[in-house]
């Protein structure tokens, strides 16, 4: 089997070519700019390009037997607004295109939990949207427009399949994600405080690349699986990450109306002088208004995944991202 992977120089993406990889695939890896050394497995095709560019996206299709796309913008910057709505929404519209030509092909769709949660009270699962206030945050809005482009395509008779990870952790967050540079802060002693009641479903990086794989062996078409790990409060994750490297453990819980409003003076003040804050983004704080909880218990029954203890991939995630 010949899989396009869109985004293989990412996060996800390096761990979905790296497992496709070593289940015995030919990989072709796609991306923007070229692959640090080490990022790639040895044998993988490197093509660059956008996923704006038809003509690009055409040509990496081209020989495909499954296209795994997770090229994406995830970020709370103001300034990657219309980034966002360009790559996560018209960019997966062109591979979706250019990968329903021809060929018939298998497509995982990589969408995020932010389009099924969370949900007040309990543990969101595939049937639940979030709130309206979760998708007014630019970054959900356009991975939910994304992802029922994917869904459309199913209903027409696609071989679509949509991954929904939660909050992957692990070896290989260069740049890095929101996600990992909360696991950086925090190792690196700037998480003292912590968001009261709040809670996060954390996974290793590794368990949802093998969760693609999945999705496309056993995944029903046209239908959303989560891939989760544990769902656990704000103050154990951070004090998981503190005493993996040996740092305080966070002291200070901090409701979220009192954040929200302190990340409103630091936006405005930022505004003023062109800049935006480090770490108290406003649409990261909106996003943590509820707790994080997702039940991945459908993946886990059809799709046979299985995940890592939190605590192993959040022990990992810190003392790799401190080295």
């Amino acid at each position: 089997m010949r899989a396009l992977v869109t985004g293989a120089c990412g996060f996800i993406g390096g761990h979905v070519a790296a497992a496709l990889a070593e289940s015995g695939a030919d990989v072709r890896a796609l991306d923007r700019s070229p692959p640090a050394p080490g990022r790639l497995p040895d044998g993988a095709e490197f093509m660059q390009g956008d996923v704006l560019d038809p003509v690009a996206i055409a040509r990496a299709v081209d020989g495909c037997d499954a296209v795994f796309h997770l090229a994406a913008v995830y970020s709370y910057a103001r300034a990657d607004r219309a980034l966002m709505e360009a790559v996560n929404v018209e960019g997966t519209r062109t591979v979706l295109d250019a990968a329903l030509r021809g060929s018939r092909r298998r497509i995982v769709h990589t969408s995020t939990c932010a389009t099924c949660g969370p949900v007040p009270g309990r543990a969101a699962t595939e049937r639940d949207r979030p709130p309206p206030s979760e998708q007014a945050i630019p970054y959900r809005r356009t991975k939910l427009a994304g992802e029922r482009l994917a869904l459309a395509a199913a209903r027409q008779g696609a071989e679509v399949v949509v991954v929904n990870p939660t909050m992957p952790v692990g070896p290989g967050d260069l740049r890095p994600t929101p996600t990992g540079k909360m696991v950086l802060d925090v190792a690196r002693g700037r998480g003292r405080a912590y968001l009261a009641r709040s809670a996060l479903n954390i996974v290793a990086v590794e368990d949802v690349a093998q969760g693609h794989i999945a999705a496309l062996e056993r995944g029903r078409p046209g239908e959303r699986y989560l891939l989760g790990g544990e769902n656990i409060t704000v103050r154990e994750v951070f004090a998981t990450i503190a005493r993996a490297v040996g740092g305080p453990r966070p002291r200070w819980p901090v409701p979220w109306s009192a954040a929200y409003a302190a990340a409103l003076i630091a936006s405005a003040g930022t505004r003023i002088a062109g800049r935006e804050p480090q770490l108290l983004m406003l649409d990261e704080v909106r996003a943590g208004r509820l707790p994080h909880r997702f039940d991945d218990g459908r993946a886990r029954s059809e799709l046979g995944y299985t995940s890592r203890p939190a605590a192993d991939a959040l022990a990992r995630a810190a003392l790799t991202a401190t080295r």
